[in-house]
């Protein structure tokens, strides 16, 4: 298995390193994560192609302590059979975030936690991979894998809207192993790293914060998934089973946000890999300051472009060049929205 042909961005939060890694960018229709919101709108955040398809990204974050080498979310994995893989519009690339991991300087049997913020399938996917025997099999052989306890019995008993979703072979295995463990509300692992729950797009969706030395980082996954809904308390994708819970959770981290100034870190967003929130006094609005952003049709872990959008909403600034494929820049993040 080779690395990733660019680098993940490493971020330093006071004592510990943060590397950004990612199981690649895929296609998906824009109104799953945009739900309600007219087509008019969020196209000025992402441009969808002719099939209104549009570029997601799948991030997982590692984390570096004295005491362990956590890894937060799994992403898709490799389980998925040749049909469904082309009906996700899944890279060809196998082993995404493995590669993203080498590249970052580390092997899997060096994880020894993974926290899952929920147990949908674009997140715990990458938990298990197939055998030589075609059956499941840790990917990460000496970690713990932590999830919430209530997310664990929904995903066990799922319904007919969670069911395609929530995959038994990513996770079954590892209760006969001992390697899943379960915790309810927010968990301390550590110091300096902590989760707390903000449901909404599940019953029991955990952030992960880390914090050292003054400083803050805050892993959203799909509290947030894209910086518009973090901005927009009414923008909720239609995945969310409890949308109203959903906006509730995201005024409450809106709140802590502006009081800790941390880091954010948006899993899906195409465009926005890291931003700060700030509050513009003169239009009485929240706003994202970029820090990292990517072009949203550059694949930084496969080198490849994902799609052709029908145009071009953001143009990209001056950047740090990684390679003739592509670019990830350090940027702001220039719009002031309506809280």
């Amino acid at each position: 298995m080779s690395a990733a042909p660019h680098p993940p961005p490493r971020i330093q939060i006071g004592n510990m390193a943060c590397h950004i890694l990612s199981d690649g960018k895929h296609r998906i229709d824009g109104g799953g994560f945009f739900g309600l919101v007219p087509r008019v709108l969020w196209s000025q955040v992402v441009a969808p192609d002719a099939d209104n398809m549009i570029p997601a990204a799948v991030r997982c974050l590692l984390i570096e302590t004295p005491d362990d080498l956590l890894l937060v979310d799994t992403g898709n994995g490799d389980k998925y059979a040749a049909a469904q893989r082309a009906r996700l519009r899944l890279p060809a690339m196998r082993d995404r975030l493995l590669a993203d991991l080498r590249a970052a300087g580390f092997a899997p049997e060096q994880v020894t936690k993974v926290l899952l913020t929920h147990l949908h399938n674009d997140h715990a996917g990458g938990m298990t991979r197939w055998n030589a025997e075609g059956k499941p099999e840790a990917v990460f052989p000496k970690a713990a894998y932590i999830v919430q306890g209530q997310e664990y019995q929904a995903a066990s008993h799922p319904n007919e809207r969670t069911r395609g979703t929530y995959v038994g072979a990513n996770w079954q295995c590892l209760v006969g192993s001992g390697q899943l463990q379960a915790v309810f509300g927010g968990h301390d692992f550590g110091p300096g790293v902590r989760t707390e729950t903000a449901a909404g797009h599940t019953e029991s969706l955990q952030v992960v914060w880390v914090e050292s030395a003054g400083e803050a980082l805050l892993f959203l996954g799909d509290a947030a998934s894209w910086g518009a809904h973090l901005e927009r308390l009414a923008w909720v994708p239609s995945f969310d089973i409890l949308p109203m819970v959903s906006i509730e959770s995201k005024r409450k981290l809106q709140a802590e946000i502006l009081d800790k100034d941390p880091l954010l870190v948006f899993q899906h967003d195409a465009h926005l890999v890291t931003a700060r929130l700030r509050r513009d006094e003169a239009r009485g609005a929240l706003r994202l300051e970029g820090d990292i952003t990517e072009d949203p049709t550059w694949d930084r872990v496969t080198g490849a472009h994902v799609y052709n959008a029908r145009r071009r909403v953001f143009p990209l600034p001056s950047c740090r060049k990684l390679g003739n494929a592509g670019s990830i820049c350090r940027s702001r993040w220039p719009r002031a929205t309506r809280a």
